[in-house]
């Protein structure tokens, strides 16, 4: 394939960590495009969540020239003041997955709240199907601030609306790290002898949801979001029955493709596209995923 010959724009991908594989299949998109158009890209990210430090790397990127930044905001309303100063500059900024409040030129991701009501739906039959018709269902998200879960969170609790019978527990926040969300899934079943679900978020709530799920060797319906090899194992062996899939590499793929058409000064279409989701369980897993 030929490379478009282009300016020479430094675009910079910031995620909100480096240690999700959800954020490498990103980098993966974003990269290969990148070189399709022949731009210089870079991705940088906290090794772990933390909203200053991701603060401090998109300042940074802003002093070393980029001409572009696309942006997975970890706090969308602390980071807006330096996207804010950013666009000031002539900064173009695209938004994957996770956007702050200040506007931007376009974004990408998920439509979330509609994802949280699929993953309730799962849930729903999956408890059906096992002839579970009341108890109580808890939820693992990030953080209050991370609006992407959050929605996540408000669409499954509103599915569950009509359904009196299921008690929704409060949630627990664990940041996303595995073992902070195997202590909270751990925390559930220790106080709640009625629990008979749990929604968990994100890559790594799921993934802590599982670990505690399969020490415990426990009778609960576990439906996770995003997907990695460990997981997969996870729905294979039934330790969770299914996880809501989005599709990172289309975001950062995609995404890098509106950037470099911002900067041209093109047409970039409308300011949201819905990047998708499925739903992947023991059925669905093996043509999808194998």
């Amino acid at each position: 394939m030929n490379h478009i010959v282009n300016e020479n724009y430094k675009i910079y991908l910031i995620t909100m960590d480096k240690s999700d594989q959800f954020w490498m299949v990103m980098d993966n998109g974003a990269r290969e495009m990148a070189s399709m158009l022949g731009v210089t890209y870079k991705w940088n990210a906290p090794l772990t969540r933390n909203v200053n430090r991701q603060i401090q790397i998109f300042n940074n990127t802003v002093v070393a020239g980029a001409d572009a930044i696309m942006l997975a905001a970890s706090d969308p309303l602390k980071i807006s003041r330096a996207v804010e100063a950013a666009k000031e500059k002539g900064v173009k900024i695209i938004y994957v997955d996770a956007p702050a409040l200040e506007e931007a030129v376009i974004t990408l991701a998920t439509d979330n709240y509609t994802a949280g009501r699929i993953a309730g739906e799962n849930m729903f039959y999956e408890l059906e199907r096992v002839g579970v018709t009341f108890g109580s269902i808890g939820i693992i998200g990030v953080t209050p601030e991370n609006r992407t879960t959050v929605n996540r969170e408000m669409g499954f609790r509103n599915y569950f609306e009509s359904f009196g019978r299921y008690q929704l527990l409060e949630t627990i926040y664990t940041n996303g790290v595995p073992e902070l969300a195997k202590q909270a899934t751990e925390k559930y079943i220790m106080d709640n002898p009625n629990l008979v679900g749990i929604f968990s978020t994100n890559e790594g709530s799921t993934l802590g949801m599982g670990y505690a799920l399969r020490e415990n060797d426990i009778n609960i319906i576990g439906i996770g979001f995003d997907i990695t090899e460990t997981i997969q194992e996870m729905i294979r062996d039934n330790t969770i029955k299914a996880v809501m899939v989005q599709n990172p590499f289309t975001m950062g793929y995609l995404g890098m493709a509106q950037t470099v058409a911002a900067l041209r000064g093109l047409d970039t279409g409308p300011k949201f596209i819905n990047t998708g989701v499925s739903v992947v369980n023991i059925d669905t897993l093996s043509p999808i995923l194998s």
